[in-house]
């Protein structure tokens, strides 16, 4: 009798055991935000997880840059009011500083970058190139003001979201140079604010940075004009660095003795 019940009573102790040790890993699967820590798609680094959505919002910085700092020289060329050639001297001096940024951010996470602009960035520089004199000032104002609004939103979200620090630090950066940017297209006075607040009514789902859903007509895949330089070509990160889903980050592989 007195064996059952000490054998019963260490049984119950290593089920307690094992119940306590099993917990903190239960509640960190379940608790809030672990799914998405857990997904194939995030990585870890040793700047926090990285997910799908931290790495979109990583290339749609890049994609901005690559059309609007160019956007930002046509208008310091040819704008003949000082209010658009002073909001394209802000757009080249953002996009250059946050290009810098975003590249420096990609090769440290392992993110490849684009190097040209999407075929709808491209179709917007074309139409700024094809245009002239007041009808050049106004498609310049609407079109950026367009793009940013949009953009603003997405930055917001990824800021309040993302556990990685670097794209967090990204992030902060994004939101100052778009709301800088925001800014000054609104100072030319040519920003159609009804024609914003339509498409804002009727576009579905939230656009992404560098990559606005809309524009005031329909684009026309074309390339951008020549005389327009692109920023500095990304860097390929280096593949062994590259983290790969499931796998463990650098800050946890075996030091080599």
């Amino acid at each position: 009798m007195r064996t059952a019940t000490g054998t019963a009573l260490v049984i119950g102790a290593l089920a307690a055991t094992l119940a306590a040790l099993l917990f903190p890993i239960l509640t960190f699967r379940a608790g809030p935000g672990a799914p998405a820590d857990l997904d194939a798609d995030t990585v870890a680094t040793r700047f926090g997880p990285l997910s799908a959505a931290d790495r979109d919002f990583v290339l749609r910085v890049r994609l901005a840059g690559l059309w609007e700092l160019p956007a930002g020289q046509q208008a310091q060329q040819r704008g003949t009011t000082e209010a658009v050639r002073e909001a394209g001297s802000h757009l080249v001096e953002g996009h250059t500083r946050l290009d810098a940024s975003v590249r420096r951010v990609a090769a440290r996470l392992g993110v490849e970058l684009p190097n040209q602009p999407s075929p709808q960035q491209r179709a917007w520089l074309t139409e700024l190139a094809e245009a002239h004199g007041p009808e050049y000032e106004r498609k310049f104002a609407n079109i950026l003001r367009l793009a940013h609004g949009k953009v603003f939103a997405v930055v917001a979200q990824i800021r309040a979201t993302t556990r990685n620090s670097l794209v967090r630090a990204l992030a902060d950066e994004a939101n100052a140079t778009v709301l800088d940017h925001i800014t000054v297209l609104e100072n030319t006075g040519l920003v159609d604010f009804d024609a914003i607040a339509a498409d804002a009514a009727t576009t579905s789902p939230a656009p992404t940075p560098g990559r606005p859903t809309a524009a005031p007509r329909p684009p026309v895949a074309a390339t951008p004009q020549r005389t327009y330089p692109l920023p500095p070509p990304a860097t390929p990160p280096e593949r062994s660095d590259r983290p790969r889903p499931g796998s463990p980050g650098p800050e946890n592989k075996p030091e080599k003795k």
